[in-house]
């Protein structure tokens, strides 16, 4: 599958053949919402927790006689139905992330690039740098962009990325900038466009092939 590549500038910067087998799979909607069901399983912090009735404080003492008063019976304070009292099969601190094969993982990554090139979302650029006095200059790089086609998009950078263009990029609320051994299936589908530079792109394809 041949590529143009492309400078920030939006000029041609020669073609690239990209591995049919990593970015021209067809789509897999299964399996890229399972991968995608990984990822935020496993954000999430699962530190919410309530106290059970062994757990909170109160009197242990009976609360009133048990025969003649025409009530239920009752002991301790710490019962559920009583205010104060723990609360039933509520939430406990506990890990929500679940295992996923990594076959499963790399299937999803590719099906997600398979799929921003099929709809002609995917760029290839020769590098992720600024360059020049305005390397670090937000504004420079939103006009550049816009040139481009890519104000909501996913970058993707060699092993190291370019400091200026990570500063210049870090106030655009719909661009995100992630070195090659970042990129997720999570990130690539909030985004538009994805960008790749010809490293990420050259180590995506050996990674996953």
């Amino acid at each position: 599958m041949k590529v143009k590549v492309t400078t920030l500038d939006n000029k041609a910067a020669g073609d690239i053949t990209l591995a049919d087998e990593v970015f021209a799979l067809p789509a897999r909607g299964d399996i890229v919402a399972r991968v995608v069901k990984w990822q935020l399983a496993k954000r999430r912090s699962g530190s919410h927790k309530v106290k059970s009735r062994s757990e909170v404080s109160r009197t242990t003492a009976k609360m009133f006689r048990q025969k003649g008063t025409g009530r239920a019976r009752h002991g301790a304070a710490s019962v559920v139905q009583f205010r104060g009292g723990g609360v039933v099969h509520g939430p406990v601190v506990r890990d929500h992330g679940h295992a996923l094969p990594k076959k499963l993982r790399a299937l999803g990554l590719k099906s997600a690039m398979s799929s921003k090139a099929s709809e002609g979302k995917l760029i290839i650029i020769d590098k992720l740098s600024t360059g020049g006095k305005d390397a670090a200059k937000t504004a420079a790089l939103q006009a550049k962009l816009a040139k481009l086609g890519a104000e909501n998009a996913l970058f993707i950078g060699g092993a190291e990325l370019d400091e200026g263009f990570v500063k210049a990029a870090s106030n655009l609320p719909f661009v995100d900038v992630l070195p090659q051994q970042g990129i997720n299936v999570y990130d690539i589908l909030r985004r538009d466009i994805l960008v790749l530079s010809k490293d990420a792109a050259a180590h995506l394809e050996e990674r996953l092939k």
